[in-house]
């Protein structure tokens, strides 16, 4: 057998002993697409083009998102598990496409678990009630006499059907006895435009600290254990009287599955190194969100028990399928 067949013979078999470091040293060698399933400019977006820079950073390839907007996220994920398993394409997961919406529609386009591997956390983001500037009400108890007073009169705006806005008030609807009329928009920032402009009387939103800081809202109560570092003179609803009001969005990120382990890793480590850095981790406070990290396998555990939470936080809270 000649040298040159031996050498070859030889370099198949170096391959075929390591081909995920291998993989992991080589990748990422080209732009990386990063998936946000809203519309830009609610927090979902703006948690993603900041991630998105961070990671770029951490991998030294750019990283650039694009919004795939519709059916509570739906719409976008459904297109994003057909991704070639590369780590090419990523997706920022959301607790309410890959938690809520099993529960709340009865076909999503795609499989809440086998379809997916979790990467990473991000951070979790509480909901905060919030109303126009000019509102009569200064707090939830407001809303609730109001509510009492005119049953099925007053109008919240949620980012869309199984949104966290969507659940959180109907969690305030189910914990205070009072009913309310559910506005549904394609995104947390169209909202936001109607419940400035008086369309709406109320709504959560997990990424309301800057129009709460900047005039434009006024926040009456944090649905979280605890007051938000960005908004300290907010109160908790237990601190009102309803410990049963908590709910935060959850952020992670994803990856087709059949993306390989090393690649997982690779961004996980990635991931986990950006969000340890000082001026990422206070971006994320200021937006009213706590930056979090764990392994690929702990984040999956989190994920299937958040589809266990939310199914039971669905049936609790009222909300329809729609």
């Amino acid at each position: 057998m000649t040298s040159v067949v031996w050498k070859t013979l030889g370099l198949l078999f170096a391959l075929t002993l390591a081909p995920l470091p291998a993989l992991a040293q080589a990748y990422p060698a080209k732009p990386i697409k990063l998936v946000v399933t809203w519309p830009p400019g609610g927090s979902a977006d703006a948690i993603g083009r900041l991630v998105a820079g961070a990671l770029a950073v951490e991998l030294g390839q750019s990283v650039f998102v694009e919004n795939a907007a519709g059916a509570s996220g739906n719409i976008g994920t459904q297109q994003f598990v057909r991704s070639q398993p590369d780590g090419y394409t990523l997706l920022l997961a959301t607790s309410t496409t890959n938690a809520a919406s099993p529960a709340l529609f009865t076909k999503i386009g795609f499989h809440p678990i086998t379809d997916f591997v979790p990467v990473a956390p991000i951070a979790l983001s509480p909901s905060i009630l919030i109303v126009p500037a000019a509102s009569p009400y200064k707090s939830p108890k407001d809303i609730v006499a109001a509510a009492k007073a005119n049953p099925g009169k007053l109008a919240y705006g949620s980012g869309g059907n199984g949104n966290s806005g969507h659940l959180s008030a109907e969690l305030f609807k189910s914990v205070a006895k009072v009913d309310a009329q559910h506005v549904p928009y394609k995104g947390n920032a169209p909202a936001m435009v109607d419940l400035i402009g008086g369309q709406i009387d109320f709504m959560f939103d997990n990424g309301a600290v800057a129009m709460i800081q900047g005039g434009k809202v006024r926040g009456l109560a944090v649905a979280s254990e605890r007051r938000l570092a960005a908004v300290p003179d907010i109160p908790t609803f237990a601190e009102l009287g309803w410990p049963g009001v908590q709910l935060s969005t959850w952020f992670g990120m994803a990856a087709p599955k059949g993306t390989p382990a090393a690649v997982v890793e690779r961004l996980n480590n990635a991931m986990t190194a950006a969000l340890q850095k000082p001026e990422i981790a206070k971006r994320l406070q200021d937006m009213g969100a706590e930056p979090k990290t764990s392994t690929p396998a702990a984040f999956a555990s989190f994920w299937t028990s958040e589809l266990d939470r939310y199914r039971d936080l669905v049936k609790l809270s009222g909300a329809k399928i729609e």
